[in-house]
Formats: C-alpha cells, sequence, structure tokens
C-alpha cells in the first residue's frame, strides 16, 4: 500500500480494464496563469460585429506533452493499478476517491524516484485522476467552454472548432486502447454501447453534448470520436442579438412568434446553431404547457417545468427492440401534449410531425437539414416519399402548407459566424406551388480587413404576415405591428 490514509480496503486488486468503470467525475476548471484582455466594445451607433470567441480564461494552456512524460505517467498508471482497489475506490464519492488516489500516485512518485517538477507532478496528478475517474484527456478539452466541436481522429491526433475555425490540439491518448475505453464509457451512460459487433453509436454527455463513435474495424486508423459541445450557460435571444446573430427587432419577431403558438421549423445545415436556436425559442412557451420533446440523442435543455423527454432506441445486437422517431411521436399523441419538439426530423417521421400540428398541437416545433426555406420544403415533400406515402404531390403539399407557420433559417457563414438569415411564412398554395413570403433576411455587403463578413438583417416591407389574427388572439397585434415598422427603418 502506497497510500497514507492506511490499509482502508484499498489493497492490491483491480485490472486496467476494471480502471475505466469508475462513475466520471465531473469536468472541472483549472485557474488560468495569464488574464485575457476583453476588448472594449464597438460604438453605440455601428452594427456590432460577429463575435470571436476568446480562450477561455478560466483554463490553464498545457505546453505540448513529450515521449518521457508518457512514458512516466504509464509507469506511474501501472503501478496505481497494482496498488489500488477499484471495488473500494468505486464506493467512494468523486472527491474522497480523487484525493485517495493523489496520496497513493505521490507515494509512487516518491519511492519511484521520478525527477519532476510541482508543476509537472500536479499536471501528472490530475492526468491520472481523469483517466480514472473521469475521461481522460478529453477532460481539459471538455472543460474549455469556448470550444464548439472535439473531433479524435484515432490515439494520436484531436481537433477542435474555436472561433468557427478548426485546429490542431496538443491533446493525444495512451493508445486505441485507452481511446476505445473512453467511448465505451461515455456510451454506457445513456444505455449505448460500442464495439466489433456495434461499431457505430450515438450517445450524449451529462450536460447535453452529443457523442458520435465510429469504432474499427469501420474506423481504418483508430477509433474516431466526436463530441458537439453545449455550451454550460444556454444561450437565450439577448445573447444572439449581442453576437450579431439577428438584430433586436428580429429577435421580438421570434419572441412574438413563440408566444402565439405557430408552428416552426428551423432549417439550416450542420453546426449552423439549429439546436441552439430552438432551446432559445423554447424559453417563450408558457410554463403552464405540458410539453413533450423527442429526439435521437437527448440535447434539448428546456427550462420549463411540466416537460416529458423521449429518446429513440437502437436496435440490440440480434436486430430487436429498436424504437424509432416514429414510434416516438405515435406514442407522444397519446400523452396529451400541448406542444411537441422534434429534435431534429430526418425522414419519414416528418409525416406524422405534420399530422400531430394539424391535430391541435399549435406551437409544435422541429429543426431540419436544408440550406434555404425553400429547399427545407422541398426536403419535406421527399422525406414524407421515403416513407412510401403514395400520396398526390399536391396532397403533400398541402399537408405542409396548412401545417408549416414558419420557417427560421439559420446559416453558418464562411467566416465562421452563425446568422439568422431568413424569418420566411409560409403562406398557403396557389396552384401546385406553396407560396411563402419573407419577414426578414440577412443580406451580405462585403468583408473587412480581417475577413469577417458584413451584412444587415432587413425587413421586406410585409405590414401585415399571414399569421396575424393568430398574433391578434394572444394579444400580441400591437407588438407585432411596431415590430415590423422597425425593421423598416434604417
Amino acid at each position: 500500500m502506497f497510500g497514507k490514509r492506511g490499509n482502508e480496503g484499498f489493497g492490491k486488486g483491480g485490472t486496467a480494464g476494471q480502471a475505466f468503470q469508475a462513475t466520471p467525475a465531473p469536468v472541472t476548471t483549472v485557474t488560468a496563469e495569464r488574464p485575457v484582455v476583453a476588448a472594449p466594445p464597438p460604438p453605440a451607433l455601428e452594427p456590432a460585429p460577429a463575435p470571436v470567441p476568446a480562450p477561455a480564461a478560466a483554463v490553464r494552456r498545457r505546453a505540448p506533452r513529450t515521449e518521457d512524460y508518457y512514458d512516466t505517467k504509464s509507469q506511474v498508471f501501472s503501478a496505481l493499478i497494482d496498488t489500488i482497489d477499484l471495488s473500494q475506490l468505486a464506493k467512494l464519492d468523486t472527491e474522497s476517491a480523487r484525493e485517495e488516489i493523489r496520496d497513493i500516485v505521490n507515494d509512487i512518485i516518491t519511492i519511484k524516484n521520478f525527477a519532476m517538477s510541482i508543476s509537472e507532478q500536479e499536471e501528472l496528478l490530475d492526468d491520472i485522476c481523469n483517466d480514472v475517474l473521469g475521461y481522460g484527456p478529453l477532460e481539459p478539452l471538455l472543460a474549455r467552454d469556448d470550444i464548439a466541436d472535439i473531433m479524435v481522429n484515432g490515439a494520436g491526433k484531436t481537433y477542435i472548432e474555436v472561433g468557427g475555425k478548426v485546429q490542431e490540439s496538443e491533446i493525444r491518448f495512451r493508445d486505441n486502447a485507452q481511446l476505445l475505453s473512453i467511448c465505451q464509457r461515455i456510451v454506457s451512460q445513456v444505455g449505448r454501447r460500442v464495439d466489433e459487433s456495434s461499431p457505430i453509436c450515438d450517445a450524449r454527455l451529462p450536460d447535453g453534448s452529443r457523442v458520435n463513435v465510429i469504432a474499427p474495424p469501420l474506423a481504418i486508423d483508430g477509433t474516431a470520436l466526436t463530441i458537439r459541445k453545449f455550451k454550460k450557460d444556454k444561450l437565450t435571444l439577448d445573447q444572439l442579438v449581442r453576437f450579431g446573430s439577428i438584430t433586436p427587432e428580429g429577435a421580438t419577431l421570434l419572441q412574438i412568434i413563440g408566444r402565439v403558438r405557430c408552428n416552426l421549423v428551423i432549417s439550416g445545415g450542420t453546426g449552423s446553431g439549429k439546436t441552439t436556436l430552438l432551446n432559445c425559442l423554447t424559453n417563450y412557451i408558457d410554463r403552464d404547457e405540458r410539453v413533450i420533446t423527442c429526439e435521437d440523442s437527448a440535447e434539448l435543455q428546456l427550462q420549463q417545468p411540466h416537460v416529458v423527454r423521449l429518446e429513440t432506441r437502437p436496435p440490440n445486437i440480434e436486430g430487436e427492440g429498436e424504437i424509432t422517431m416514429r414510434d416516438l411521436i405515435k406514442n407522444c399523441l397519446r400523452m396529451r401534449p400541448e406542444r411537441i419538439i422534434v429534435g431534429e426530423v430526418r425522414g419519414p417521421e416528418v409525416f406524422d410531425l405534420l399530422q400531430a400540428m394539424n391535430t391541435g398541437h399549435d406551437g409544435s416545433m422541429g429543426t431540419i437539414h436544408a440550406n434555404t426555406p425553400r429547399e427545407c420544403l422541398s426536403r419535406m415533400e421527399s422525406m414524407i416519399a421515403m416513407g412510401g406515402y403514395t400520396l398526390p404531390a399536391k396532397t403533400v403539399r398541402e399537408i405542409i402548407a396548412g401545417s408549416i407557420d414558419i420557417i427560421i433559417q439559420a446559416s453558418r457563414l464562411r467566416d465562421g459566424s452563425r446568422r439568422i438569415t431568413h424569418i420566411t411564412e409560409v403562406v398557403g398554395m396557389e396552384g401546385d406551388v406553396i407560396v411563402t413570403q419573407d419577414l426578414m433576411r440577412f443580406d451580405i455587403q462585403g468583408e473587412d480587413a480581417n475577413g469577417r463578413l458584413i451584412g444587415k438583417h432587413t425587413g421586406t416591407g410585409i405590414g401585415k404576415p399571414h399569421f396575424w389574427e393568430r398574433a391578434r388572439y394572444f394579444n400580441e397585434d400591437k407588438r407585432l405591428a411596431a415590430t415590423l415598422d422597425a425593421m423598416e427603418k434604417p
């Protein structure tokens, strides 16, 4: 026993494989060495530029690791596993377990006489605690709130997205076995599995961050792990205004749309901020409404007290037990929902969502992958056809036009900034064509010296939108009229 706490059940026992079965520790942040100086705000009369996320002030940037460091860490880790009883460690709370591990590691370093500075020893202690209790090398990246995506391409290469740009990180894993163990630990928390027989898996972290794992033999160069991070502080429409994603008048229009229970679809490409915008809009749902969410991987973070969250389930190894999005939507219709929110519409379930919108569940919402509002409507038609429905094209379009009130288009521009580029209203049918009209759009006017795109949101002159009567029913007609007038002013 190397520890200082005596033989309280921490004798020799456990294996390296068992080391990764302990409960992950919550992500902790480390104090910065240098303060980050905030840039002065732009003049009040100039349009706010798109935000450039600053490095998180609470995170210490570490020097690149050397091979000697990894050799030392491997020796200390092996000695720790030979010393500690993991079954007893699992009974402790997270902080007590970390303290026990730190005591034993300190003793191992002393006995083996490793030449290390105080800062190197602290980093080694943190890394080993993360390996045993947390997500290993991923912990420093998960602690940084300025990172949007983490992309692990095998044990030796990790990339991150910061400020809309992808860059390589110094983080690496001991080997592919450690990387796969961490992936298995993540997916097991939500009842999923990833191995050679089931090499593809979608899961989530406790904070709602989306995780995708694809393992060998499908991933040739080692397990590929992708994490779409969620910010710890949930964004609001006011913050989107400060970031320049939308104007104050556009944000007010979105508030009204959410308040008067328009059926809406958020359209956009990958990484354009669809789920973030959906979270923002759900803040304006009345707190006495019963909301049911259906998702492939539970990511939405609703603030209302009366929310029921449903999640699909993949088939087991025998190919049985699958619960699809269509199954969830059909079932939630029997749960007396007032609003149905579908995290992402990918296939024939769009028909069930449209049917729900037409049967008294006003204010339902969903997201869909499309590059323009027009393309969004076309994709809905294609998804309905994928379900094997043999309805005439005109009938399908009538169903879409009668169900969807608003399409909100979110885009990720080439400079990495995210903008709400269209707020489009579905008016109805004219012949065989669905008629739409833009209430607001974003016009790109050029770029500045730093390569940032310059543009502005403008109203289109629509004085009385199609959902005017609905706004009047909810006593929002005066605010709607004032907002549309304000959008016309330069």
